[in-house]
């Protein structure tokens, strides 16, 4: 049987309009014996007495009522068979004249009816003061209709008819774009582990034979820009499946149910296409821990949506083939509810790359560049530690982007060595106008950090300092980080006091401090207070632990004692390690004075100047290699403005 025509409500629109219209227009006292005349005939009916009432118009129309018993003479049919007044009309030339007939009429008793004087009723006018409104009030309707219906162009599930639908994206199996692994360049850890739910998807009889249970769910844990997304679309290309892909923010809407409405929707469309993947970008938008402190109230929408999605993870079939991915960088937040086993049943951590998957990353990007033969990736890959995957797509085109402001054929090593710089310290401003006097105390601060990177053992190894203002920095000195996975109090002790060593330059070789170490004072603030209350580093806070991840307490895992203690024992630490570093700088004074001198000159220098003045580093054994890798890295310590400048900072 054929599908029926659906019905267009457009033309119940208009005959309805055209109804009303006609009905205003010809409708009330229009009479179906209406007779024009002329002033003659009008005179002459009016002097037999034919006439019960005249209305007299001020356009000059006249209007006359015939009794219904002298219609006969009029109009030729019998009074039996008039069911409405009977009506003549006509045009006088003068009112007045007009009026001067009627009365001589009266007097002579001819005329025994009415006489009334109205205003002539403009019809057009009417319309447009009494049926245009209506007409633009029901066009607006029907165009929200239809908008609310989805159509006009806003797509099927933009209306408010469909807000209830899902709003995922759906990439259909088989796709000619689709993405697989080889796309995605290191992650190997975590390519194993999503490699297992490939498997489930292509060949889930191999496991449910033996009794398995086809994973639920999986959770993408990782920073911003690791590739937690591009991950997931290569599962499903891997699997060739169908992919759903939406992000958490689109259950939230404006409307009550809607969310819970939408993950309804949207597990009914994914058990049509089982099996299948459905990807949750951002899964903290709705996964967050529900109210834990009743007093702050709670979003009941969000509460109401995170609950449909957990019934539905734990209500589909076991072995139904639907597999919910999500991605998030805020895991600690998330509802435990939604982290257990049935649900999620694992988290693959996706973690920023080490140096050989950083290389592998460099040669997808560098595939669309024209580049030079300097360009070495090992360079490159050593160049940027703690960059994720996104950070070193925008190396590679920032790269690309400086060579073709100078005009150049081809990338070369130059370029990138000039992108890494200017994403991590910012864009030069050599324009900037600083004092002679200002210039001698960032030289000095910046020789201080040198210096104490230098003679410390476990500080970073030294690659370049400058004083050219970068970014909102006036100062900055770059370092080649060792990538660790776990830091030691000694190790952090010597960070700390290289980082102090630009303040301790300054009091000791000027004679007074600056706001140009308020980005230096900030992080050792931040690392000592993390060594004293979550490391548990601290001679008289020994093995304790202060870290405290509910984001909805208001209040301090620990008194207000132990909050003065933890003060103290901050304020002893630095202290302390600022001591160290004017210490060092008292002994090293006169390398820091002419390593100061130097760099006030060339205002750029590299680690090879450093080692001129104060001689072979006595820890070359550890950075060696790296040093003549000619190996460049991030900005770690920099010289503020009088703001309060922020020094772009990259830790792995």
């Amino acid at each position: 049987m054929g599908k029926m025509p659906g019905i267009n409500f457009t033309w119940f629109y208009i005959i309805t309009g055209a109804i009303l219209l006609a009905f205003y227009l010809f409708g009330g006292d229009n009479t179906s014996f209406h007779k024009e005349v002329s002033y003659s005939q009008l005179t002459e009916y009016i002097s037999k007495g034919y006439i019960s009432e005249l209305v007299v118009y001020d356009n000059n129309e006249v209007e006359a009522y015939i009794i219904p018993d002298s219609a006969v003479n009029i109009f030729g049919i019998a009074p039996q068979k008039i069911s409405d007044r009977p009506l003549a009309t006509t045009r006088i030339g003068s009112i007045e004249k007009f009026e001067e007939f009627v009365d001589k009429q009266q007097a002579q008793e001819s005329f025994k009816g009415t006489v009334l004087y109205k205003e002539k009723p403009q019809y057009w006018s009417g319309f447009l003061v009494n049926i245009l409104p209506l007409i633009f009030l029901v066009g607006i309707w029907i165009f929200l209709m239809r908008r609310m219906s989805g159509g006009g162009g806003a797509g099927g599930g933009a209306g408010v008819f469909n807000v209830g639908k899902s709003q995922a994206k759906l990439f259909e199996k088989n796709d000619s774009n689709r993405i697989t692994f080889k796309d995605v360049a290191g992650q190997e850890g975590a390519k194993q582990e999503v490699q297992e739910i490939v498997d489930f998807l292509r060949n889930p009889k191999r496991y449910t034979d033996l009794g398995g249970k086809i994973p639920k769910g999986a959770l993408l844990v990782g920073p911003p820009g690791t590739g937690k997304t591009l991950l997931a679309k290569a599962v499903a290309g891997e699997a060739d499946v169908p992919f759903f892909s939406l992000s958490g923010s689109d259950f939230v809407e404006m409307f009550v149910g809607v969310g819970a409405s939408r993950v309804r929707d949207l597990f009914r469309q994914a058990k049509e296409k089982a099996p299948c993947i459905i990807f949750i970008d951002e899964i903290d938008a709705v996964g967050r821990a529900r109210g834990k402190n009743p007093s702050m109230g709670g979003n009941d929408e969000r509460e109401n949506t995170l609950n449909q999605l957990l019934t539905e993870m734990d209500g589909f079939g076991t072995n139904s083939g639907i597999i919910v991915m999500a991605a998030t960088n805020r895991a600690d937040i998330l509802d435990k509810a939604l982290l257990r086993a049935g649900r999620f049943d694992r988290q693959i951590h996706v973690d920023l790359p080490d140096l050989n998957e950083r290389k592998e990353v460099f040669k997808v990007h560098l595939r669309p560049l024209k580049l030079d033969e300097s360009v070495e990736i090992e360079l490159l890959a050593r160049q940027t530690p703690g960059f994720s995957g996104a950070d070193i797509a925008n190396v590679c085109n920032e790269a690309a982007l400086i060579a073709a402001r100078k005009k150049k054929n081809a990338v070369d090593k130059q370029d990138f060595l000039d992108a890494v710089d200017r994403i991590v310290g910012g864009l030069e401003k050599k324009s900037k106008v600083l004092t002679s006097k200002e210039k001698e105390t960032i030289a000095i601060h910046e020789a201080g950090h040198a210096t104490l990177s230098w003679f410390l053992e476990h500080a970073n190894p030294l690659i370049k300092v400058t004083i050219v203002p970068r970014g909102r920095a006036l100062g900055a000195a770059w370092y080649m980080p060792e990538e660790r996975q776990i830091t030691t109090k000694e190790q952090m002790l010597d960070e700390m006091c290289a980082i102090l060593g630009g303040r301790a330059a300054e009091e000791l070789f000027t004679g007074h401090i600056s706001t140009g170490a308020m980005n230096d004072l900030e992080r050792v603030t931040k690392q000592a207070y993390a060594m004293i209350a979550y490391a548990g580093m601290s001679d008289k806070l020994p093995n304790l632990c202060y870290y405290n991840n509910n984001e909805y307490s208001f209040q301090r895992p620990y008194s207000d004692s132990t909050a003065e203690l933890i003060d103290n024992e901050v304020k002893e630490l630095i202290n302390s390690q600022y001591e160290r570093a004017k210490q060092i700088l008292t002994e090293q004074s006169k390398g820091h004075a002419e390593l100061a001198k130097v760099l006030l000159e060339r205002e750029v220098i590299l680690a090879e100047d450093v080692e001129k003045i104060f001689g072979k580093r006595p820890w070359a054994s550890r950075s060696e290699e790296i040093l003549d890798n000619e190996s460049a890295a991030e900005s770690t310590d920099t010289t503020d403005t009088n703001d309060t400048a922020e020094t772009a900072e990259i830790k792995e």
